[in-house]
């Protein structure tokens, strides 16, 4: 196919052909791409495991020497943590598992060490196993219990108490309340006032109960 430029020659655009769908060759390429990145994996665990074994038996300046000849100044530090944190493990034995997962893991060892111990008990581990476990140690966080305020505020700046709805089965703190307020020509704000003066009055020692 071809496309014509304003002023110059024509120019080709390439096509993309794609190839039927073939369950066969689908299901090689997937094949492969998990091979792959299996390998990948288990390539980080073994460079993590090859560099602490460098840093323990050479010298400082030696082992200096090999990052700077490397370039790996300030990468060395999270393949040191990997190898660890899977000091216990096999690279083989991640094969399973995606690379982000080991740099996770790795990264916040002390949280997942529970996951790292119950990986040991595990034969066969592969990326949902990791990710079971990893779920199942989250523990949810506890919900702050809601601190309630009787204060509500008005459009001048200003603020008033109301006192939330009392359900009672009995109903008798409402039954009582109506009484007092028909007997006593109050209203149940000044019911109400009086009574919590008097149990403040009684909680701080001013009442004394009579014999």
């Amino acid at each position: 196919m071809m496309t014509s430029r304003q002023g110059g020659t024509a120019t080709p655009v390439k096509s993309h052909k794609f190839e039927p769908y073939n369950p066969e060759q689908a299901d090689a390429i997937e094949n492969l791409s998990l091979q792959t990145l299996a390998d990948v994996t288990k390539a980080i665990l073994r460079h993590a495991f090859w560099l602490a074994e460098q840093k323990r038996y050479l010298s400082l300046r030696e082992y200096r020497k090999l990052l700077s000849d490397q370039g790996w100044q300030g990468e060395e530090k999270k393949y040191l943590k990997i190898a660890a944190t899977f000091g216990k493990f096999e690279p083989q034995d991640f094969a399973q598992v995606e690379p982000r997962t080991i740099y996770q893991l790795a990264e916040r060892s002390n949280k997942y060490q529970s996951v790292l111990d119950k990986l040991l008990d595990v034969s066969v581990i592969n990326q949902e196993t990791v990710r079971s476990l990893i779920k199942k140690q989250r523990t949810p966080r506890s919900k702050k219990a809601e601190k309630f305020s009787i204060w509500r505020r008005l459009k001048n700046g200003g603020r008033y108490c109301q006192i939330p709805p009392i359900h009672e089965e009995t109903e008798q703190t409402g039954t009582t309340l109506q009484a007092m307020m028909e007997e006593e020509g109050l209203t149940a704000q000044q019911i109400i006032a009086e009574a919590i003066a008097l149990r403040k009055a009684y909680k701080e020692g001013k009442l004394v109960e009579n014999t």
